[in-house]
């Protein structure tokens, strides 16, 4: 469909005489299929050439019309302020099926990205605290950011930026030396430093003076004092062992764990350079760039007694990456209450006269909320992600013993679907905006969830079993022609919308966008199983429909794989 589209921007551009990637931007896609595949709004034009948008659209439809014709074009008709497209049935049914069912798995890639690094920080969770599902967002955002630009010819450097470094292992330190127990870690791993976390705050409510004794405790780890080195290593091994576990049940890897006490010994260059470059101020004993002027406030760098901040660590980290990977973009999936910090961390790089700082892009997203609580880790009320994805395989589980209780792999399909939810859930949300977080919602299997889309998956799979697994070297020689229903020109053309809603996501670092797309090609799928018999029809009936369904599977599986969820042939 790209490639159409492509012919109608030049086509334009020629007319207008202007550039055909302008035209390309202005381009849309008509929510009802029947005015058009295509459609150029007129409105931009209309001050420009002193006209109204419904003037020129009448007169763009009509000088158009021959030539779009070569472009594969049906016809093209002024409606209102828009010029609207149709693409030629039969040429467009056509070269779309073949290209999918001749594509397979890698239908809908590009290579726009060649060439091009993109480095995506997200996860990045505290060692020694618990993963809970406030962790989700960013984990499962960053995941498929990092699946969308692959899926785009990117190289993809995926990075866990563990929180393993600052002040609060101080605290930990603490804690530890106050009450430590070997035994007890030994036993129960990162709930054991949770509540020794958590008793060092409760302390400080008659205890002030403790604070001073973590920042001794942090000072001397930057320092290097053996033994604060020791216990920080034994609390970060025992935090990644639970950590990769997780990962493992999501099924998402990284390129790096780098945490931050990796940029440890490349703090200090960065520090030089600041105040060589005459950036760095004294304030109050602290050093600061002062970024007032700039409307971003005071750049904390570095504390009275020397030890180092975030973004300290952001600053090595960044020149660290471009250095190691020369990133096009280095993408940051962090909350959106840390917007000021890589405002501060950007302008700060630009000052440096750092290039590479142009690319270095906050991706936030809002917060996980619950209808009847709040998680603190510092009280220590905190939902494990772990809990969550475990009682969603449960429920699942359930429902297939329930439905299918002769279906092999049970175990297997009751984790994808158990899992697929929750993930699914989070992404088919908008980025930016919070996320309530419902037991009833998150492990529904009907409606707008994961379990729908994986079920329309296995649906197809049922038909084509049924249908005696015809390969799709023999489905790409049906006569598409019998194709001819206005429910099956949507559902072609729905699948071939999939290239171009991977490039829009990517783009805009929004999941989302793929997550709604499954969803409305589940909805045509549905209106095209009411309408259309596949099976039991005539045989060259039957072969078309069948290469469509097939196609339709195969965008299901690759759209559903970017989102990080299994395909299902069995449900």
């Amino acid at each position: 469909m790209d490639e159409h589209k492509n012919k109608i921007a030049e086509l334009v551009a020629r007319t207008l005489g202007c550039a055909s990637t302008q035209v390309l931007a202005w381009i849309e896609t008509p929510k009802d299929p029947k005015l058009g595949d295509y459609a150029l709004p007129c409105f931009l034009l209309a001050k420009e050439r002193r006209r109204s948008p419904m003037a020129i659209a009448t007169e763009l439809a009509a000088s158009l019309a021959a030539p779009a014709r070569d472009a594969g074009v049906e016809a093209v008709r002024a409606v209102g302020p828009y010029v609207n497209f149709t693409l030629d049935r039969g040429a467009f049914v056509g070269s779309t099926l073949t290209a999918i069912l001749g594509q397979g798995d890698a239908y809908g890639s590009s290579d726009v990205g060649a060439g091009k690094t993109v480095v995506v920080d997200f996860s990045s969770p505290n060692i020694a605290k618990p993963f809970g599902i406030h962790h989700l967002r960013s984990t499962v955002i960053g995941a498929a950011i990092v699946r969308l630009h692959r899926r785009l010819g990117y190289r993809v450097v995926g990075i866990n930026h563990l929180g393993d470094w600052g002040t609060q292992f101080g605290q930990l330190i603490t804690a530890w030396q106050r009450h430590g127990d070997e035994a007890r870690l030994d036993r129960e791993g990162i709930p054991y430093l949770l509540e020794l976390y958590v008793g060092f705050n409760q302390e400080l409510a008659t205890n002030p003076g403790l604070r001073d004794d973590a920042r001794r405790a942090f000072a001397e780890l930057e320092r290097g004092d053996p033994e604060a080195r020791r216990l920080w290593k034994r609390f970060r091994d025992v935090s990644e062992a639970e950590f990769r576990r997780i990962y493992d049940l999501l099924g998402i890897q990284f390129d790096a764990f780098t945490g931050e006490s990796f940029f440890e010994d490349k703090m200090a260059p960065v520090v030089a350079e600041l105040a060589a470059k005459g950036l760095l101020q004294e304030s109050r004993d602290a050093r600061i760039v002062d970024l007032t002027a700039d409307g971003l406030g005071i750049c904390l760098i570095q504390k009275a007694d020397d030890s180092s901040l975030y973004v300290t660590r952001d600053l090595a980290a960044a020149m660290y990456r471009h250095a190691t990977y020369g990133f096009t973009k280095a993408l940051y999936v962090v909350g959106g209450a840390q917007s000021l910090h890589f405002q501060q961390l950007v302008r700060v790089l630009e000052l440096l006269g750092r290039d590479f700082a142009k690319g270095v892009v906050h991706v936030p997203f809002g917060l996980m909320r619950f209808k009847d609580r709040k998680m603190s880790t510092r009280s220590g009320d905190i939902l494990l992600l772990e809990d969550v994805l475990n009682q969603a395989v449960a429920r699942a589980r359930a429902i297939v013993a329930e439905k299918n209780p002769t279906l092999a792999n049970d175990e297997g399909i009751a984790k994808a679907i158990g899992v697929g939810a929750v993930v699914f859930n989070d992404l088919k949300n908008r980025r930016v905006r919070d996320v309530v977080f419902d037991w009833a919602e998150v492990l529904a299997f009907e409606g707008e969830t994961g379990p729908y889309v994986q079920y329309c998956h296995a649906r197809i799979a049922s038909v084509l079993r049924k249908a005696g697994g015809k390969s799709d070297a023999d489905l790409a020689r049906a006569d598409f022609t019998r194709l001819a229903t206005d429910v099956e020109r949507e559902l072609v053309r729905k699948t071939a919308e999939f290239g171009a809603v991977l490039t829009r996501a990517a783009d805009a670092c929004e999941p989302s966008f793929v997550a709604d797309y499954l969803l409305e090609l589940g909805a045509v799928l549905n209106r095209f199983y009411i309408e259309c018999r596949i099976l039991g029809e005539e045989p060259a009936t039957s072969d078309a429909r069948l290469a469509l369904v097939r196609a339709a599977q195969i965008v299901l599986k690759n759209g559903l794989a970017v989102l990080g969820l299994e395909a299902l042939e069995e449900m």
